[in-house]
């Protein structure tokens, strides 16, 4: 039995020195340290340390399946690491062609704000030539109105001048008369003569009185008539460069509010709502400020936006028109295609 033991006891420590070092190779021990003096084992320690070879095993294979994971997860990190990095890669690619995309746009808006000022301009000289020629016409009409009221001064004297003659000639052939029946009959019918006399005087008085109220009447007619036609033509004058004006305001809102909606960025949220907006302008277009009233804040949001990318809104060199455009109050409305 003494001779078993003997046997054994070697075979046992040897096996548990093999085990060891297989262990420690699968856990990478760092041997760089010296070890410790081996001390010398007794025959119940060498048989406390002993195991199971399968055991061991077991547990060689379950550190190994550890590491196989580690190194598995930190694949698995290397390629979740590379797929953000594409994510990342794909994602600035595509920022960079909307970038481009929105310089297109840009561009082309540019292209389309130069034909809009373009046909502004043609408009604008067209406008000119009309107001040109209105302005030759009622300088004209006012010079045939001139010409007119000379004429008819002139017919107005020459008609007194003749009823004056008219009159000095009937006059004279009653003093003709009357000297005649002076002659026929000088002392008896003196008494009669001068009562012939005064009332021929008061006769001529009377015609002569009745014509100057004809025509003093006839006269303030005439310029009450003249009077009405020029308040007439005056009206409607007014009305028609009302009208023009008016149009005119209305054909830049709609080229304001065209240059709005091109530059406005909209979202579905948008769709049927709207915003007020009350925009003052320079002269030459270039927005002051920008208010906006009251409405739905995203839409508010994009048309002040759009404002302030637009920079400059189409105005009228047109005075009269500019001053109804300089503070305009819009109403913002997104469109969809």
């Amino acid at each position: 039995m003494a001779d078993k033991s003997d046997v054994t006891l070697p075979l046992s420590i040897s096996a548990g020195i093999h085990i060891g070092v297989i262990i420690i190779l699968a856990l990478g021990i760092d041997f760089s340290h010296k070890p410790e003096p081996m001390q010398q084992v007794s025959a119940p320690a060498v048989k406390a340390v002993m195991v199971d070879q399968q055991k061991v095993a077991n547990q060689v294979e379950k550190l190994k399946q550890e590491k196989r994971d580690a190194e598995r997860r930190e694949q698995e990190r290397q390629a979740e690491l590379e797929r953000k990095a594409q994510e990342a890669k794909q994602a600035r690619e595509r920022e960079q062609a909307q970038i481009k995309q929105l310089e297109q746009e840009r561009k082309q808006q540019e292209i389309e704000t130069q034909k809009a000022n373009e046909a502004t301009k043609l408009a604008q000289v067209k406008q000119q030539q009309e107001k040109e020629k209105a302005v030759k016409a009622e300088a004209d009409r006012k010079l045939k109105e001139q010409e007119r009221k000379v004429a008819e001064d002139a017919a107005q004297k020459a008609a007194e001048k003749r009823k004056v003659e008219e009159a000095a000639a009937a006059k004279a052939e009653t003093d003709r008369k009357q000297k005649e029946a002076e002659a026929k009959a000088k002392a008896e019918k003196a008494k009669a003569d001068a009562e012939a006399k005064a009332e021929a005087k008061a006769k001529s008085d009377a015609k002569a009185k009745a014509d100057a109220e004809a025509e003093a009447k006839a006269r303030a007619q005439q310029e009450q008539e003249m009077a009405d036609a020029l308040a007439a033509e005056q009206a409607a004058l007014s009305q028609t460069m009302n009208k023009q004006m008016q149009s005119e305001v209305n054909k830049y809102k709609s080229m304001i509010m065209s240059t709005i909606q091109r530059n406005l960025i909209v979202d579905e949220s948008m769709r049927g709502k709207t915003c007020q907006v009350s925009v003052r302008l320079a002269n030459d277009g270039f927005v002051i400020s920008s208010q906006t009233q009251g409405g739905d804040p995203n839409v508010c949001r994009a048309a002040k936006a759009a404002i302030l990318k637009a920079g400059k809104l189409p105005v009228s060199p047109d005075p009269a028109v500019y001053k109804e455009l300089k503070d305009i109050n819009l109403t913002v409305s997104p469109t969809f295609n």
